[in-house]
């Protein structure tokens, strides 16, 4: 137990007074509230008071600062006792922990970035811990600071998988400076938790999974100081021993308590009681001052060095083009880092991995926690994070994106592999769900490119954009319809066909933009002229180019994707019509449950192909004439 030096007894005593004080306080602003987890703060209370006064490193007064030693609540319903924690320290004034889950207050439920003393939001559990690896592979390896990661875990959330898979990466990648702390208090929600007071087996499954692992009375400061010194080599876990409820007579290690506040009179006299366990100590803590090694990072203006060099009708997939756009931008932007998931070869992500190979993550087959690692990794704007997988994969994820949200985390996701046109693999590999899920997410910008410029630029471009941005790639290779100098933006579409005298505006995507343009062909020679628009962005959509041209060709309207119908490209444009007059939106999409095929045969199967879009556009135009 090298560098260990005992604290004296005052010090001991100080930090047991803080823990009761954390108590106090957060049973006062739940029962202020009328609702919260005071039970779930008590448990951990000791836990607290050693971590923020006595182990980690920071300046209260400056939350964010990037030297500062990261902490993450994963157990977010206990975060009362965070906020306690930040009043103790002077950081928020004592008052406004009685303003807890009120609408005016930043103090919310569960923490959230609003909170600067928050990095990333919790509270759907099982997240915290991945988030913590991304923070500590960042320290670690790319910032190459002092600066330690701290992670509170409840011993309910020790069932999800999201928390193993986190746990074999933080082994893999060797994070020395990472700490997860488990906070056994045997006690869920509606019933105990698995393993109860098993501390042995938490050890044993930690020490498994290639973590050093301790097992501590998690109210005795003392054990906790000594613990939380111990010399490192690999992560730590301390299993540390509670009891849910602590300091509550009528709760401690009782059911039914989990996410009730104390009735008022209840309060006062454990308040009180509390109040006669503090003990009268001169001694005031104050964190320990980091070390200021970490470099300072901008991450404004990343461009790419020149523009696409691609030729018109050169044949490329936009899931290569994502590969080759992301290795240029990282070729001059060092803090562009790339995740995937063991999907590197399919996505091309491989491109940017062979020229910065100490800048590519990866994740392996572990796609929650690629997202958890990815929104730690972009923590505090110290890098720009890209991440890829088949974009249906990235449906097991789900919950980690809505929560990257809540987290207002600026990450990118690239999903390949979308849609039935990747062909003979089946419906388990083809993506047709991404765009209705990231289209639901409020912060996210949803990039659908059809050649290679224009995936160039929305790699560029998401770089850039706040928030979460997916950009939707596939496997066939398309030719390039645009010149290098074409000027992209965010909610802006694009008319890539048309005449004079269009009869029907046709909106595509991806593939079905180039079957909408040999259709194009295939009706000139009919001549039937349609207008084709490349919307770019399926999120934000560009409503007002739409409309315009729309208004050129009658109304008519027909809009195809490689997608489901529900939530998709037809939707997004529906949506945009909605409350507009004299429009008629036809939809071309996949209908129900695919199979193996080769691509043109499942597009023509959907009905997504030329000749689908075709007749649509002829039956759409007799069925006009004929109302006249």
């Amino acid at each position: 137990m090298e560098n260990y030096h005992k604290p004296d007894q005052q010090t001991l005593q100080a930090l047991r007074n803080i823990a009761n004080r954390l108590r106090i306080s957060s049973i006062r602003a739940t029962s202020a509230a009328g609702s919260g987890h005071p039970t779930s703060c008590c448990s951990a209370a000791e836990i607290m008071s050693v971590l923020f006064f006595h182990t980690m490193k920071y300046r209260p007064d400056d939350p964010r600062n990037p030297n500062n030693d990261r902490f993450i609540l994963s157990k977010g319903h206990a975060a009362p006792v965070l906020y306690a924690v930040w009043a103790e320290v002077g950081y928020l004034k004592e008052s406004e922990l009685l303003n807890l889950r009120k609408i005016d207050s930043i103090l919310e439920g569960h923490p959230v970035p609003k909170q600067q003393f928050v990095d990333v939001a919790t509270g759907s559990l099982g997240q915290g811990l991945g988030a913590a690896c991304g923070m500590a592979y960042t320290g670690k390896y790319f910032d190459k600071a002092s600066y330690r990661v701290f992670c509170l875990l409840g011993d309910g959330e020790m069932s999800e998988g999201s928390v193993w898979e986190a746990m074999a990466f933080a082994s893999y990648y060797q994070l020395d400076n990472l700490v997860a702390i488990l906070d056994i208090n045997r006690l869920g929600q509606s019933d105990p938790t698995p393993l109860q007071h098993n501390v042995e087996k938490y050890q044993k499954r930690c020490e498994a999974f290639g973590w050093q692992a301790i097992i501590v009375d998690g109210h005795s400061v003392e054990e906790l100081c000594k613990v939380l010194c111990q010399s490192r080599h690999q992560p730590i876990a301390i299993i540390a021993q509670t009891t849910k409820g602590k300091g509550i007579p009528v709760a401690e290690d009782k059911m039914g308590w989990h996410g009730k506040p104390l009735p008022k009179d209840m309060a006062e006299s454990v308040i009180k009681e509390l109040q006669s366990r503090i003990l009268s100590s001169s001694k005031r803590l104050y964190p320990p001052t980091p070390t200021e090694d970490t470099p300072s990072v901008s991450l404004k203006n990343i461009r790419m060095p020149s523009t696409p060099s691609y030729k018109l009708g050169d044949k490329v997939a936009t899931r290569k083009a994502y590969g080759m756009a992301l290795a240029k931008l990282g070729r001059y932007n060092e803090r562009v880092i790339a995740l995937d998931g063991d999907t590197k070869n399919s996505t091309f992500s491989e491109i940017f991995k062979n020229e910065c190979p100490n800048r590519y993550v990866e994740c392996y087959i572990a796609e929650q926690n690629m997202v958890s690692v990815a929104v730690g990794c972009a923590a505090r704007d110290r890098n720009v994070v890209f991440a890829s997988t088949f974009a249906t994969f990235f449906t097991r994820a789900y919950d980690q994106l809505r929560m990257a949200a809540i987290s207002e985390s600026n990450i990118n996701l690239c999903g390949s592999h979308c849609g039935v046109s990747i062909g003979e693999d089946g419906p388990s590999q083809m993506g047709l769900e991404d765009l209705a899920m990231f289209r639901a997410i409020p912060t996210a910008t949803v990039f659908y490119p059809s050649d290679g410029v224009s995936t160039e630029k929305a790699v560029e471009l998401a770089a850039n954009t706040k928030g979460l941005c997916f950009i939707r790639t596939s496997r066939p290779e398309n030719a390039v319809i645009y010149n290098n100098n074409e000027d992209f933006h965010v909610g802006q579409a694009k008319v890539v066909y048309k005449t004079n005298d269009d009869h029907v505006t046709v909106i595509g995507a991806g593939v079905t933009l180039h079957e909408a343009l040999s259709a194009a062909e295939q009706l000139k020679k009919e001549r039937i002229n349609i207008r084709v628009i490349d919307p770019f962005t399926v999120k934000p959509l560009d409503s007002k180019t739409i409309i315009d041209n729309a208004k050129a060709t009658k109304g008519r309207i027909i809009t195809v994707e490689d997608h489901y119908y529900e939530g998709g490209l037809g939707e997004a444009v529906c949506s945009a019509m909605a409350g507009e007059p004299g429009f008629t939106v036809h939809q071309l999409a996949v209908a129900h449950v695919p199979r193996s095929g080769k691509p043109s045969e499942l597009l023509k199967l959907f009905g997504i192909d030329r000749d689908a879009i075709a007749q649509a556009v002829r039956k759409m135009l007799s069925t006009t004439t004929n109302a006249k």
